[in-house]
């Protein structure tokens, strides 16, 4: 069984298209992503609320971490992978507030 689980870690690979729910402090919502993984390199486009925005980020083992940029300022995203269709975690929307968010890959 460790045997699966560090050979998970070393591959995890979220491309692909995802469907979130966030609940911050003032509100929620359900953006989606569109993730392309290279290696430990994470970009894609989010697509929400807020309109549309290119991200940037990394995914080291099971630990996912993306930024994007918008009206509301820097977004940034922080998660642990549970799975390979599965992520939680939490998010900082600035001055929309501070949340957690759960995914789910198509």
């Amino acid at each position: 069984m460790k045997t699966l689980v560090l050979f998970f870690l070393i591959m995890a690979d979220i491309t692909g298209k995802w469907n979130f729910e966030v609940v911050l402090d003032a509100g929620s919502g359900s953006p989606t992503f569109d993730f392309t993984q290279t290696g430990e390199t994470l970009t894609g486009m989010y697509h929400g609320q807020f309109g549309e925005a290119k991200l940037a980020g990394t995914v080291k083992g099971d630990k996912v971490d993306f930024t994007f940029g918008g009206a509301m300022g820097t977004v940034k995203y922080s998660g642990t992978l549970d799975g390979e269709k599965k992520m939680k975690g939490s998010v900082d929307y600035g001055d929309a507030g501070k949340g957690t968010f759960i995914a789910t890959k198509n």
